[in-house]
C-alpha cells in the first residue's frame, strides 16, 4: 500500500501540489483524471521520489521513501513517463533488458534473463524482438515498454499518459493488458489519463484533480456523476448509461435517446 501525507510540490512561487492527503490501494487500476496543470504528472513524480516534495511524507509498505535507496524503491516501483524518447538505436529485446538493471546491476544472471523472456513473451514481441524501436508501430513500442516495466518485476506500475499518440484499437489493446497485469500478475497500477472514458471502463478506481489538489475520489460508478465532472473540468457534461456502465458525453448540445439498455441520462 501507498500513503500520502500532506504532499505538498512548488515550482518557485507556483504551487502545484497543496496539501495532498491519499491512499493507493494493491491490486486494481488506478486513474488520476484532471485537467492539464491539475498536478497529476507531478504527484505521480513524487510518489515515485523522481521529485522531492516541498512538504510531506509518502510511505511505500509503511517505509518512508524518502530513507529507502534508489535501487530498492526500482525494485518496488517502476515509472512509464509520458515521453519515451530513445536517442540511441536499440532493438525490442534490449529495451526490455534495462528493466532488470535495478536487480542485475547490468550483469545478467539466469533469473534475469529468464524474466526477459517471460516479459517479451507474454507482451507477444517475440516475433519481432530483434526489430529496433524506432522500426515499430506505435502500438508496438508501447507493448515494448510494457515489457521492460515487466520485466523490472515491481509491485507498483506507474503510467503518464500511456495511450497518447495511440489510436483507439492501441489504446483499448493497452488498457486491456493493463488490466491482464493486475489479474495475472497481481500488480498495482496508477494510470494519468485525460480520457474518462476510458477511467470509466477500464480503472476500478478514479481520483480527481484540479489545481493541486484532490476534489473526489472514488469507485468508477461513483465518480462518473455529472456535479463532479463539472466541477473538475468546467465543463458541462452528459452522463450516459451503457449496458450498466456510466460514460461521458462531451457536447453540452448532445442528445441521446434512452434505450433499453441504457441506464438513463443525467
Amino acid at each position: 500500500m501507498i500513503e500520502i501525507k500532506n504532499i505538498s510540490q512548488s515550482y518557485g512561487e507556483h504551487q502545484v501540489l497543496k496539501q495532498v492527503n491519499l491512499t493507493i490501494q494493491e491490486s486494481q487500476i488506478t486513474a488520476l483524471i484532471g485537467a492539464n496543470g491539475a498536478g497529476k504528472s507531478t504527484l505521480l513524480g513524487v510518489i515515485s521520489r523522481l521529485l522531492e516534495p516541498s512538504e510531506g511524507q509518502v510511505f511505500l509498505d509503511n517505509v518512508d521513501i524518502k530513507t529507502m535507496k534508489t535501487d530498492d524503491i526500482a525494485k518496488q516501483i517502476s515509472v512509464l513517463r509520458q515521453s519515451n524518447n530513445i536517442s540511441i538505436k536499440i532493438t525490442v529485446k534490449e529495451l526490455v533488458t534495462f528493466g532488470r538493471y535495478p536487480h542485475s546491476k547490468g550483469k545478467l544472471k539466469k533469473h534475469d534473463l529468464e524474466k526477459i523472456d517471460e516479459a517479451i513473451t507474454y507482451m507477444r514481441l517475440k516475433d519481432i524482438e530483434n526489430k529496433y524501436i524506432d522500426e515499430l508501430s506505435g502500438g508496438q513500442r508501447q507493448r515494448a515498454y510494457i515489457a521492460m516495466i515487466l520485466a523490472q518485476d515491481t509491485k507498483y506500475i506507474f503510467l503518464d499518459e500511456p495511450l497518447n499518440n495511440l489510436d483507439m484499437r492501441y489504446a483499448v489493446e493497452m488498457m486491456t493488458i493493463l488490466e491482464n497485469l493486475v489479474k495475472d500478475f497481481n500488480k498495482t497500477i496508477v494510470v494519468v489519463m485525460h480520457d474518462i472514458n476510458f477511467a470509466a471502463a477500464f480503472a476500478n478506481y478514479i481520483i480527481a484533480m484540479k489545481d493541486g489538489t484532490i476534489l473526489y475520489e472514488g469507485t468508477s460508478d461513483e465518480m462518473m456523476d455529472k456535479a463532479k465532472l463539472d466541477h473538475v473540468f468546467d465543463h458541462d457534461f452528459c452522463i450516459a448509461g451503457v449496458n450498466g456502465k456510466k460514460y461521458c458525453v462531451y457536447h453540452r448540445d448532445a442528445i441521446i435517446e434512452e434505450t433499453t439498455n441504457t441506464g438513463g441520462l443525467q
